[in-house]
């Protein structure tokens, strides 16, 4: 009997692709007036295209994840979307998990809409606010994708809602739950494709939403220019040692402002630093070794 071989899940690929990387993300966030002056900035929209292009180039066997900002490209309308999907099929063909940092938030039709829209993108995750509870997150899982729910920001007034008391945790301890309960329910046994987005920022946090999801995974946003350092990284450790993508988007795409020659290789030599910088945290975490 001819028997078909189950589709890899969101987590157990981004899982896969972590086996022989440094749990590190770059993101892709172009914008018109912050370019090297090597790209003709005539036609804006073409000039970040072949600049996301460019640092695919520059990173690609250095990092295994980006994570492209959408808004970015949604600015210039359809030929921005259009441009968006060409740099992810880039991605994706180039061997790089990809995350479309979205930040969707809808319920019902308009979830499942936005939740096709998304897929159709090629993007392997999504980035979704969860406010709306878990109406607004299984479309997207419905239609085969990893999500990356907002439970705890590293923007300092995202305080404001996510830090309050809550019973006998806080508001971003609730939106952990929920986060828990769905990766359990759609993972099975193997690598969960439900996570979380916590801030590399606020160790203590990051420490006390861990015990909250053992399972998922945690997009870490904040590490460097943000200020986030090693004590997050550490925080958000699962109990294996892992469990973690540390993103950076300024200090990798810009990196050839601060830095003499080609800004290829600028950008090239500030993910190299990025990945070991984040590798000899977790190893130090976990005694391993390269």
């Amino acid at each position: 009997m001819h028997t078909t071989t189950p589709k890899a899940t969101a987590g157990e690929r981004l899982a896969a692709r972590l086996e022989d990387a440094a749990p590190v993300c770059v993101g892709l966030d172009p914008v018109a007036t912050r370019l090297p002056g090597a790209i003709d900035g005539s036609d804006p929209l073409e000039a970040i295209e072949r600049f996301s292009n460019g640092v695919l180039d520059a990173v690609v066997g250095v990092v295994p994840c980006v994570k492209i900002q959408a808004a970015c490209f949604e600015r210039y309308g359809h030929l921005g979307v259009a441009a968006m999907e060409r740099v992810i099929t880039r991605a994706r063909d180039a061997g790089f998990v990809v995350i479309l940092d979205a930040k969707r938030g809808d319920i019902g039709i308009s979830a499942t809409h936005y939740a096709a829209g998304a897929a159709a993108t090629g993007a392997d995750w999504i980035t979704l606010n969860g406010y709306l509870g878990e109406d607004g997150i299984t479309p997207f899982l419905d239609a085969g994708l990893g999500v990356f729910v907002l439970v705890r920001t590293s923007n300092p007034s995202g305080d404001e809602i996510q830090a309050p008391a809550v019973g006998d945790g806080t508001v971003a301890g609730l939106v952990a739950g929920m986060v828990d309960r769905l990766g359990r329910g759609n993972g099975g046994t193997g690598p969960v494709s439900v996570g979380a987005v916590v801030g590399a920022t606020k160790p203590e946090a990051a420490a006390a939403l861990r015990a909250s999801m053992p399972e998922a995974p945690f997009l870490l946003p904040g590490y460097g220019a943000q200020g986030g350092g090693a004590d997050g990284v550490r925080a958000a450790l699962d109990a294996r040692g892992g469990g973690v993508l540390v993103t950076a988007s300024r200090s990798i795409i810009h990196a050839f402002v601060d830095r003499q020659g080609d800004w290829k290789t600028s950008v090239n030599a500030a993910a190299v630093e990025f990945a070991g910088a984040i590798r000899g945290i977790v190893n130090d975490s976990t005694g391993g070794s390269d």
